[in-house]
């Protein structure tokens, strides 16, 4: 190998003709296959747990407010490192990084496993989060390397199916473990086999162009003010009208504190050398718009996978296993959706009517969940979860897909980010929210049915998550009935936003799906910079002088 070789293969990428051939659908496959397994884990930490609560937080002596933090603690740190994790990919190694994200996700579920208290399990949750936030963010941008826009929407519904299929098993596989001799323990020690066996194929598989060589710059200032400022508020919108009152002096400091924090978090990007959040972003009419309309999906997905678990053990009487076995419509829903609609998208190009069609699925869904009760029949609720799921599939994926589509390869870890950002504080928020309102309705639905009842007992009044089979018929019945009237309240409260996402999907600019990956991009401005290096004039030499050839210099 040549000097010249030798130097362009430590410090870019080859730019010989056999590198410049597009990968093939297998390779694409190949390499996407360490990613899809990492993606797999990460949903797996969010919906195994969920029909496992009802056993978990009883177990360690909980609250319903416990019961909303273990989820919205993983939530929460996810929301707060995705934009880092973002960040870090446009400037270092994005092969290292989603293998640093899976092992610190493999800490936290180990820690996980072994709580001991609802405090453990919620800082163990936490680290498993930061964890999440890396492989939710990293597997798109990845992606983006690897494959060009226009034929995204085709892998994009592989990730699609592969978030399906994590929701469609995590319930049904968190119910059967816990209702095993493992416990629900088990759930969080689960997903480490597939954990280690992503990590294997990631490094046998995964092969990304070496990054420039350049210094970089980790804004750490903003990094803090924004994870302090979206912190207080979500830790306000849970305890809010449970802790204390709605308006309380509690609130009059959290509320302003949190913007504050937030507005000096902006005031540290303008400044920043490398925002972690790039300002002029928000210039873009195209992600304004997707960061909206993904805010509302997030509240969606986030809520109703979370509620719909605890509706049907803690409404409807059912088993762990069961309940998980009863949400799988909306997961199908996405999987078909998703899988579907994005081959499509690659084939035409076309993806705003799917997206518009999405959206209005997701509003129609809502609505129709908000007739919820504990008399519901089954088929309809079915109907009902896989409309959402249907409505999902259409809209998550394809909103990073426009925003991709719309910057240039240095930028399309803080865009992708920014996006999943967006969707997982808004769906954080609604988690928080949608379980404070539940709490307070819950409990007031109970006292009052309790008092009409002629019964002189405290079950559920102190806002413990009740277990159903301790208590006597009539006093279940009454904490039956308001679960499943709470759980409709908190559909109709987030279906509004579904409509705030039809809008701003309908105001999307239609701009044609590119045909380059973010590889071809890098390969072309590498090209290009190698052809504007000075060349150096001819010199003389003595004939029997070995003249090396000229290095290109490192970039």
């Amino acid at each position: 190998m040549s000097a010249t070789a030798e130097t362009r293969s430590e410090h870019g990428p080859d730019l010989s003709p056999a590198a410049e051939s597009k990968m093939t659908h297998r390779e694409i496959l190949e390499a996407l296959s360490g990613l899809l397994l990492g993606l797999l884990v990460a949903i797996l930490s969010s919906t195994i747990v969920t029909t496992a609560l009802p056993q978990i937080v009883p177990d360690l002596g909980g609250s319903q407010t416990s019961f909303t933090w273990i989820v919205t603690a993983t939530l929460l740190a996810m929301t707060v490192s995705v934009p880092i994790w973002g960040k870090l990919a446009d400037l270092t190694d994005r092969k290292a990084l989603v293998q640093t994200a899976l092992v610190i996700y493999t800490v936290g579920s180990i820690l996980a496993g072994l709580s001991q208290s609802v405090g453990w399990l919620i800082g163990a949750r936490l680290i498993q989060g930061i964890g999440v936030g890396g492989l939710m963010s990293l597997t798109q941008v990845i992606l983006s390397d690897l494959v060009s826009p226009r034929e995204r929407g085709r892998y994009m519904g592989y990730l699609g199916a592969t978030m399906a299929i994590g929701t469609v098993c995590g319930p049904l596989l968190g119910g059967v473990i816990t209702d095993s001799a493992l416990g629900w323990r088990g759930c969080f020690f689960v997903g480490l086999p597939i954990a280690l066996a992503a990590l294997l194929v990631l490094q046998t598989r995964l092969h990304l162009p070496a990054q420039a060589k350049r210094r970089v710059h980790i804004d750490v200032p903003g990094a803090l003010l924004l994870s302090a400022g979206v912190s207080l508020l979500l830790i306000w919108v849970s305890f809010a009208g449970d802790s204390f009152d709605w308006a309380s002096w509690q609130t009059a400091v959290m509320v302003p504190g949190s913007l504050l924090l937030v507005a000096a978090a902006v005031f540290a990007e303008r400044r920043a050398p490398e925002p972690l959040v790039p300002l002029e972003m928000f210039a873009n009419r195209t992600i304004v718009l997707a960061v909206i309309a993904s805010g509302a999906v997030g509240v969606a997905l986030f809520g109703t996978s979370v509620f719909l678990s605890q509706y049907m053990q803690l409404s409807r009487g059912y088993s762990p296993t069961a309940s998980g076995l009863l949400t799988m419509p909306m997961a199908i829903g996405i999987l078909v959706s998703s899988t579907l609609i994005g081959r499509r998208i690659s084939r035409t190009g076309n993806y705003k009517p799917w997206m518009i069609t999405g959206t209005v699925m997701l509003a129609v869904g809502l609505a129709l969940m908000g007739t919820l009760d504990e008399t519901t029949n089954l088929f309809e609720l079915g109907g009902f979860m896989a409309i959402i799921g249907l409505g999902v599939g259409m809209t998550m994926q394809n909103l990073v897909l426009v925003v991709q589509n719309t910057v240039p390869r240095n930028r399309t870890g803080a865009a992708s980010s920014l996006v999943a950002f967006t969707r997982t504080l808004f769906g954080t928020l609604g988690v928080a929210g949608l379980g404070a309102a539940l709490a307070a309705k819950v409990s007031t639905s109970i006292t009052s049915g309790l008092a009409e009842a002629g019964i002189n007992a405290p079950a559920g009044g102190s806002g413990s998550v009740p277990q159903l089979d301790t208590l006597p018929d009539p006093v279940r019945q009454i904490v039956e009935h308001a679960y499943g009237v709470g759980t409709a309240g908190i559909f109709l409260i987030a279906a509004p936003l579904a409509l705030i996402a039809i809008l701003a999907v309908s105001l999307l600019p239609r701009v044609e799906l590119g045909t380059k990956s973010g590889i071809d991009e890098l390969r072309e401005k590498e090209r290009a910079e190698l052809m504007a290096e000075p060349t150096m004039p001819p010199t003389s030499a003595p004939a029997d002088h070995h003249v090396r050839p000229v290095a290109a210099a490192p970039r």
